[in-house]
């Protein structure tokens, strides 16, 4: 068993894997970057919308040395130092340091972000953004996914009069096809959202946002939603092997085997997941890793959930590849009338992608089996669909 476990990061990850040691009965120090206890970063739209409050979204608590940042890793002394000037030894290094906003390359934002243009990712921004925006205020929201529809829905809820830019071709592009986008836009839509797709934004002028064909956007509150970057500036530096993130085996050890690392700043297999249950997953499997049981991680199949307010709730769900191949056999229903969609890609007798908007009640069987990637039920997929 591990003694002297240091966990850089205190997000989703970071606090499950403390949580699980310390039942236990490990002792671990956690380095948190934020002033904040940790909290449930999926939730940060609820914030902005004003539907929850900071505390509501906080995680079990977890002792954490909050507002300390750890700046370098010395794996020949095994020693993490800190900006504050200290340092802290440790057997075994857990990295959890999440990811970055991605902040595109625009025009007018080199030297920084100019006043009333943020970032959409910790609950410091989420507290600024919510602090900004009143009733009536113009808002672009650059980015049309997750994060970016999140965002827009939360500021077109508190009042906002939000316009949406996409430079693909649809919302959500990682995880809806084409039928179920048109359903989400319609939704935005009544919500009061503008949205343009197919839209690339060259720069920004303060808080106005410059098109690449000349138009300007005039605004008083820019977010940019662009995605984000796992953070492996630190595993980097410390000369670990980084691919896209800190490349991990199913032990979750890094090129160091005194070093791991879990959640977003993690490769696992080639794939950075960027999700809170892949995070919450391997956070699992390294406490049992750390405590002398034996544990693989082998990937998780994670399933995207959303609910989005508004005139007619939105409830969505979208896991896997929904783009069939050739020879993939296809279910798909629709109820205009009620905005519902429902499809599933079959695979012989697997699951290997699917969306699902509108009433969710069947969504628990087909999570399941797709999760644990189980051969289907016996139950038609119609019936399974429609909730006969």
């Amino acid at each position: 068993m591990a003694s002297e476990i240091v966990v850089i990061g205190g997000g989703t990850a970071g606090a499950q894997l403390a949580r699980r040691l310390g039942y236990a009965g490990v002792s671990v120090t956690v380095l948190g970057e934020e002033p904040h206890a940790p909290y449930n970063r999926v939730l940060l739209a609820e914030v902005l919308a004003g539907r929850y409050g900071p505390e509501v979204i906080a995680l079990p608590e977890v002792p954490v040395r909050r507002g300390v940042r750890a700046t370098e890793v010395d794996r020949d002394r095994r020693l993490v130092h800190c900006a504050d000037g200290t340092s802290v030894a440790y057997d075994r290094l857990v990295l959890a340091t999440g990811s970055n906003p991605v902040l595109p390359p625009l025009r007018g934002i080199a030297d920084g972000l100019p006043d009333g243009v943020h970032p959409f990712r910790t609950l410091d921004d989420c507290l600024a953004l919510s602090e900004a925006v009143r009733p009536g205020i113009s808002a672009v929201v650059v980015g049309g996914g997750l994060l970016g529809v999140s965002a827009a829905r939360a500021l077109a809820e508190r009042g906002a009069r939000v316009v949406l830019t996409q430079q693909g071709e649809h919302l959500m592009e990682r995880q809806l096809d084409v039928s179920a986008s048109k359903l989400l836009r319609a939704h935005l839509e009544a919500m009061g959202v503008e949205i343009h797709t197919e839209c690339r934004v060259r720069g920004l002028r303060g808080t106005s946002v410059e098109l690449a064909d000349g138009y300007v956007l005039d605004s008083e509150l820019v977010v940019l939603a662009c995605g984000v970057r796992p953070r492996a500036g630190l595993a980097r530096d410390a000369g670990l092997e980084v691919r896209h993130g800190i490349v991990v085996d199913d032990e979750l050890r890094t090129s160091d085997p005194y070093i791991h690392a879990i959640g977003d700043c993690a490769e696992h297999a080639g794939v950075v997941h960027g999700l809170a249950g892949p995070a919450l997953e391997q956070a699992d499997v390294l406490a049992s890793v750390l405590t002398g049981t034996a544990a693989r991680y082998t990937g998780t199949r994670a399933l995207t959930r959303l609910t989005l307010s508004g005139p007619g709730p939105l409830d969505l769900a979208a896991f896997g590849d929904p783009t069939p191949h050739p020879g993939d056999d296809v279910v798909q229903l629709t109820d205009a009338t009620r905005g519902a969609y429902r499809k599933v890609v079959v695979r012989g007798d697997r699951l290997v992608g699917g969306v699902l908007l509108g009433d969710l009640r069947t969504v628990g069987e087909l999570a399941r089996t797709w999760e644990g990637d189980e051969p289907l039920p016996s139950t038609p997929l119609f019936h399974l669909l429609g909730g006969a």
